[in-house]
């Protein structure tokens, strides 16, 4: 264990003083607050040598960043439980037995999401709702089951205070899934974040349509390319959190970004870059990741003594990890500026010939990387284009174009996606505001989905240029939400004030609308 200095002690107790005389923070986000800051005081592991300059620096300089997620891990970044086992086998542990009926179903699932943890301390993945909620239909007539579920989203929304929490429906059309989107639509709430698994010729045209003009009120559900997860993930794959790929019954334990703006500015040159800085970053970040899943899972206690992987609900073995990344376009913007050569990332071929060849640098690594405990994916990270967070200042999430700077034409923007999301089995995705009057031919939207994903696009979503609800990047937030906290009022949900963040830092508004 590292000695922590008094200064640094001091500085933690002055930002645990600012959160309990915060006016906009809840009860609730202070109590989340204050616990981050406590826990960043404890550092307890094993950490490779040359962290401290890459990671334990101004946010400017930061090479990598590990996301906030403490020093000493209680619990994997995100977990997946198996809902479909509690819903036939109940819980000893929660005293509940199998659900007989819909009531039971959805009383049950409230209480569960009370007891999965995350690093947002609220469940990450609340289910494949409409599987879940299918084989009960039969229990009352429609316009209840449309009420109750109603109910059921409505306390989701109220109790799961972020909107990082994440349910998904399909490939298969179902009426609990109908349901669902009728519901969604007509609330237009934050929470959950839902994605459709969408695949040509398994998902009816008339579903497919029904999950586009939900969208356009409520910028859910997204698009995931279906036979694209599957054939990297198999069919026990679900999307959680922003759009992460990861398996039912596991999940990750950690996630942690490279910062390749940063890395680009600190490098020499376009060959310093390839054959030192970044190599160097992603071997110190590598083996931090490592560090943290081995205190997981062999000092947590974790895994041996959650009620989650006591009653099989989760599964060590299923769990992997997430090597993610941000500001390929900074990126490239600045290594060709260094080496003199015009061009600019998502307009140019040079600049997005060099986004693949970093990619592809990055993707080697990670293959020749070997963690234990990741087994469930051969013993590599899955790679992660990250959706970025509120303090990011001239940070593009992913691989994406920087806002202000797509092409002017659709087209060409998704064929510019379609080098990049080939390369992230946990989430990759892009945004598309499109404009009111998509309302009269919501067709369009879904041949946009279909020829994208032929294109092997893996994550699509849109919203309306009028919708309230809108995507930020990985999560939703309402507009109307972001301008009470603007004007210093409390609100319920705390991913609002990331979106609030994002939106002075990240011009998240200012996206083209198609």
């Amino acid at each position: 264990m590292r000695d922590i200095s008094m200064e640094r002690v001091n500085s933690t107790r002055q930002e645990i003083l600012n959160i309990i005389k915060s006016p906009t923070l809840t009860h609730e986000q202070k109590i989340a607050n204050m616990a981050i800051q406590a826990d960043s005081l404890m550092e307890v592991l094993d950490v490779p040598e040359g962290l401290d300059e890459l990671l334990n620096v101004p946010d400017e300089e930061k090479c990598f960043c590990d996301l906030y997620e403490g020093h000493a891990p209680v619990r994997p970044r995100y977990i997946i439980p198996d809902y479909g086992k509690f819903m036939r086998e109940g819980s000893a542990f929660l005293q509940l037995p199998p659900p007989k009926d819909i009531f039971e179903a959805l009383n049950s699932l409230l209480i569960f999401y009370k007891h999965v943890p995350s690093v947002t301390n609220f469940p990450v993945y609340v289910g494949a709702l409409d599987e879940l909620l299918e084989p009960f239909m039969d229990d009352v007539d429609e316009a209840m089951a449309k009420k109750l579920i109603r109910l059921f989203l409505t306390h989701v929304d109220r109790t799961v205070l972020d909107s990082f929490s994440h349910a998904n429906i399909g490939p298969k059309a179902t009426r609990a899934g109908r349901l669902i989107l009728e519901a969604e639509a007509e609330l237009e709430q934050a929470v959950p974040n839902l994605t459709l698994k969408y695949q040509e010729g398994v998902t009816p045209d008339d579903f497919a349509l029904a999950a586009v003009n939900t969208a356009l009120r409520s910028a859910k559900p997204s698009f995931a390319n279906h036979a694209m997860f599957t054939g990297e993930l198999g069919e026990n794959y679900v999307i959680a959190s922003c759009y992460n790929g990861l398996l039912l019954g596991g999940g990750s334990y950690t996630l942690c970004r490279l910062m390749l703006g940063t890395i680009a500015r600190k490098s020499e040159s376009l060959a310093d870059f390839k054959e030192r800085m970044l190599p160097h970053v992603m071997d110190v970040m590598a083996r931090y990741m490592d560090a943290r899943i081995k205190f997981e899972v062999e000092e947590s206690g974790f895994f041996e003594n959650n009620f989650l992987a006591k009653e099989g609900f989760i599964h060590r073995d299923r769990f992997t990890a997430m090597f993610g990344l941000v500001g390929l376009a900074e990126c490239v913007n600045t290594l060709l500026e260094k080496e003199g050569i015009s061009g600019r990332y998502g307009r140019d071929k040079n600049a997005d010939d060099l986004g693949v060849e970093i990619m592809e640098q990055i993707r080697a690594f990670n293959e020749s990387h070997v963690n234990p405990y990741c087994e469930a994916t051969g013993g590599h990270f899955l790679l992660h284009g990250q959706v970025g967070i509120a303090q990011d200042h001239s940070v593009t999430p992913g691989t994406r174009i920087p806002i202000g700077e797509e092409p002017d034409e659709l087209i060409d923007e998704l064929l510019h996606c379609s080098r990049f999301h080939k390369y992230f089995p946990s989430g990759m995705g892009d945004i598309i505001p499109i404009d009111v009057t998509v309302h009269q031919n919501p067709a369009y939207v879904l041949d946009i989905v279909k020829g994208s994903f032929r294109k092997d696009l893996r994550y699509l979503s849109f919203f309306s240029s009028d919708s309230d609800v809108i995507r930020v990047t990985g999560y939703l937030v309402k507009k109307s939400e972001m301008a009470k906290l603007d004007a210093g009022q409390n609100v319920l949900q705390d991913t609002t004030q990331l979106g609030l963040g994002a939106s002075k830092n990240g011009k998240i508004l200012e996206r083209r609308v198609r």
